[in-house]
């Protein structure tokens, strides 16, 4: 006769299968050394010379990126901490939409220099306090350190926007950051509103063609459309739109006949009272002066003959939030079925034609007006991923245009802030009494990561880089940074590199949030997973068979 083994402790009042793991070393330093491992994959691609990353997602879909937001996205990570530090980058990708990569890697290194801590003997709430302390001396000392001067702006002025912008584009894109830079600010002030507050980043679209390269990209006022037009009518100028979301085709009525027909006359009549009635429809529009028709959905033959008698252009778009943007762009009502437009539901473009770029024919709608509400940039690139990663590189710009009309304000770049953070922390730390004084000490020395990876990610010798920043500011220079090029200290002011006040003090609040949530937790208890097929396990079942 067996006995069986009765749980004890917390298992007892659990349900089987449940997972408990409690104290320092089972919870605490187990959720350190997972957010380590995320923030060692995104730190190499850190700055202008960082790596990229080559990840294939769950759906076999390639990407090779050094974009820290989309590196974590596609990953799917499922640890609970390292959880936390990929919201917290979302979170700084939604707000700012740049600096996803120093949050992570900043928060990993807190946390590494939290975990020497607790090994020394400090309690995790010391560290805490500590930490908490730290960020509010950061948020002090980066208000002493933005440029005098950069707290006004002109949003308009294409030199101050590509200042503002040049230190994000050349994290993503090094080297071609002086074209990218020039077309998003072009586009970014052709849709920038009269209050720049309200700018809105979807107003600047981005249209991928393969072909050429990144020289041959432009911007268009107004949508380019990677479709052809429905018909043979190809170009018109100076045309007046009208938008219908439901199609243009006979509509069938909402409840069913039935309709008898005794004689053969009778049927031809039927067909030509059809055939009249989508005129009647089409030579309304027509009449109401528009010379573009843009349809949501299907274009019937029939509607589409009477267009080509009426020399009316035909359009097809299937996205509805296509649909929307073309809707705003040209200014148009979108009406839901076939119905003649009042001339307050049409929109204007100055002109819209079928063009061929590298091989793909696209339909280009203009308004070189002014109070235009979208403007495209159109890429151009050797392979889909370098079109992906330029697409990125401009979201980062435009997200960037947009934090820079909230609040202008810059701080030194090129790890010239970080030392000065530090320099400052160590201070403060010096004249604090207490435990909480190793905690600011161990926070002041995670800023050396910025310049170290910098550095590292260079090719350059890090140590020597980091003493001779240290020697530059002590002697009082706060604007000394690295130039990644020449492979030296110099003044940022030399070097134009500058980074939004915004980036900075969001992605430093939200690591050092996410380090801190992440020292908080003492226990972890796990219930037992659902049941039902796991995705993985069913995806080789099915590549099993496959192979069957």
């Amino acid at each position: 006769m067996t006995m069986s083994m009765q749980p004890y402790g917390i298992q007892s009042m659990l349900k089987e299968g449940y997972r408990h793991l409690s104290g320092l070393d089972e919870a605490v330093i187990k959720n350190i050394e997972a957010c380590k491992e995320l923030s060692t994959i995104t730190r190499t691609s850190l700055g202008p010379n960082g790596m990229n990353k080559m990840v294939i997602n769950h759906l076999d879909k390639l990407f090779v990126t050094n974009d820290a937001a989309t590196i974590v996205n596609e990953l799917e990570i499922q640890h609970p901490a390292a959880k936390i530090l990929v919201l917290a980058a979302k979170a700084q990708q939604e707000e700012i939409g740049d600096g996803a990569n120093l949050t992570i890697s900043f928060a990993g290194e807190l946390l590494q220099n939290a975990e020497e801590l607790i090994r020394m003997g400090l309690h995790p709430s010391e560290i805490i306090c500590g930490y908490n302390k730290a960020i509010l001396k950061v948020v002090e000392v980066l208000e002493d350190l933005v440029e005098s001067g950069s707290e006004t702006m002109d949003v308009r002025n294409k030199d101050e926007v590509v200042s503002r912008m040049r230190a994000a584009v050349a994290s993503k894109q090094f080297g071609q950051e002086e074209i990218i830079c020039s077309l998003v600010a072009d586009a970014c002030i052709q849709v920038c509103p009269k209050n720049p507050t309200n700018f809105n980043v979807d107003n600047v679209r981005v249209a991928k063609l393969l072909g050429g390269g990144l020289h041959n990209s432009c911007i268009v006022r107004g949508m380019v459309l990677k479709s052809d037009a429905v018909g043979s009518i190809k170009r018109m100028e100076k045309a007046k739109v009208a938008v219908f979301a439901g199609g243009v085709d006979t509509t069938a009525t909402e409840t069913k006949g039935t309709v008898l027909i005794h004689s053969a006359e009778q049927l031809e009549n039927y067909a030509k009272t059809e055939e009249a009635k989508v005129e009647e429809l089409i030579k309304a529009v027509a009449e109401s002066g528009a010379k573009v028709i843009v349809s949501g959905g299907s274009v019937g033959e029939m509607a589409l003959h009477f267009c080509e008698r009426y020399k009316i252009m035909v359009l097809k778009i299937s996205s509805k939030f296509e649909l929307r943007r073309f809707c705003r762009a040209a200014g148009a009502v979108a009406h839901l079925k076939l119905s003649r437009p009042s001339p307050d539901d049409l929109g204007y473009v100055d002109s819209i034609s079928v063009e061929e770029i590298g091989g793909v024919t696209v339909t280009i709608a203009r308004n070189e007006q002014g109070g235009n509400s979208i403007s495209t940039v159109v890429l151009r690139g050797s392979t889909d991923s370098i079109l992906d990663d330029l697409e990125r590189a401009v979201d980062d710009g435009v997200n960037t245009y947009k934090a820079m009309c909230r609040d202008s304000r810059i701080v030194p770049g090129a790890a010239a802030t970080e030392i000065e953070l530090a320099q400052r922390l160590k201070e403060y730390a010096n004249a604090e009494t207490g435990l909480d004084k190793y905690a600011i000490s161990k926070y002041a020395e995670s800023f050396e990561f910025v310049p170290k990876t910098l550095a590292d990610n260079a090719g350059l010798n890090a140590m020597e880089i980091i003493a001779s920043l240290y020697t530059g500011h002590g002697s009082g220079n706060t604007k000394l940074g690295i130039d990644l090029e020449e492979g030296a200290c110099k003044d940022v002011s030399e070097t134009k590199v500058w980074d939004l006040f915004a980036t900075k003090l969001f992605a430093l609040k939200y690591a050092s949030d996410a380090a801190c949530t992440v020292l908080r937790v003492d226990q972890i208890i796990m219930a037992k997973q659902a049941g039902g097929p796991r995705r993985d396990a069913a995806a080789a079942a099915g590549a099993g068979a496959e192979e069957d």
